[in-house]
């Protein structure tokens, strides 16, 4: 789905099958994996079977499309949060709809919310507007009210903030995430910056950013006075980030260089999406 979020949107929205198989190998990933992995995203319904000319391909679906842009906004930037005001999910489902109840929890996670209790979640304020989007658009804001909030008391809001959410497992995440993607970095200064278009910048890319993307919506992005002292995810999104500033245009243009398209209908600023 990495390839397909970074690269197909640009090709038209479609890429041959010949060609993801192509790519994917450049990742170690054998044809009848890559074949099994497009069959399960069509079932999800992210991607749709489209015939161009003589290739066999899959197109992304309008849902795709969306659930791609979303995640770019989220996975493509850093936002400044240094305001301690929350946004508070109140909700109840009742038990006859406990799947919506289900599915309504997944979703506060996803977005990045903390339990306070079982009907009260919590999130910094700076979510709110994806909070609204997402639960009116999966149907689920029927069973919710959200406000704005101070915390006002009792105790220390660090100290709540480390029992609503659990911080040193998300930790514990970066630094797993910090062990691969460093030395990668490192190696990546050490040779210099990449020219051109590169494979091996493609494939690096493509794994620091398939690992990467996850931690936008498993971290609710605190402001540094409630994180715990040596949080790694501060070094985790820098080494991310000058990864992407170093790969980004060189994995780009050796994917490009490498599918079968009308390379006049490449949309060159897709890039700066991948780039920033």
């Amino acid at each position: 789905m990495t390839i397909y979020g970074l690269y197909a949107r640009e090709l038209g929205g479609w890429m041959s099958v010949s060609d993801l198989i192509l790519l994917m190998a450049e990742l170690g990933v054998d044809a009848q994996a890559v074949r099994s992995s497009v069959s399960r995203l069509k079932r999800r319904g992210i991607l749709v079977s489209e015939r161009r000319g003589s290739a066999a391909g899959y197109a992304l679906s309008s849902y795709a499309r969306d659930v791609l842009g979303a995640g770019d906004r989220r996975i493509f930037a850093r936002p400044a949060n240094d305001d301690v005001d929350w946004v508070v999910a109140v909700f109840s489902v009742p038990e006859s709809e406990r799947q919506k109840r289900h599915a309504l929890r997944a979703r506060l996670t996803w977005l990045g919310f903390g339990t306070v209790t079982a009907g009260v979640w919590i999130a910094p304020g700076h979510l709110v507007d994806d909070t609204r989007e997402v639960l009116a658009a999966e149907g689920l804001d029927t069973y919710v009210d959200l406000f704005r909030a101070d915390h006002l008391g009792f105790g220390a809001t660090v100290d709540k903030v480390a029992r609503w959410w659990d911080l040193d497992a998300l930790d514990g995440l970066y630094r797993d995430f910090l062990a691969v993607q460093a030395p990668v970095l490192e190696r990546w200064q050490a040779a210099g910056e990449p020219s051109g278009a590169d494979g091996a910048a493609f494939a690096d890319y493509v794994r620091a950013l398939t690992a990467w993307r996850r931690f936008p919506y498993l971290d609710p992005g605190l402001p540094a006075g409630l994180l715990p002292e040596g949080w790694s995810g501060t070094r985790a999104a820098d080494t991310f980030f000058e990864l992407r500033r170093l790969l980004a245009g060189p994995a780009h243009d050796f994917a490009v260089d490498r599918t079968a398209v009308d390379r006049t209908a490449v949309d060159r600023t897709a890039v700066d999406r991948t780039a920033g």
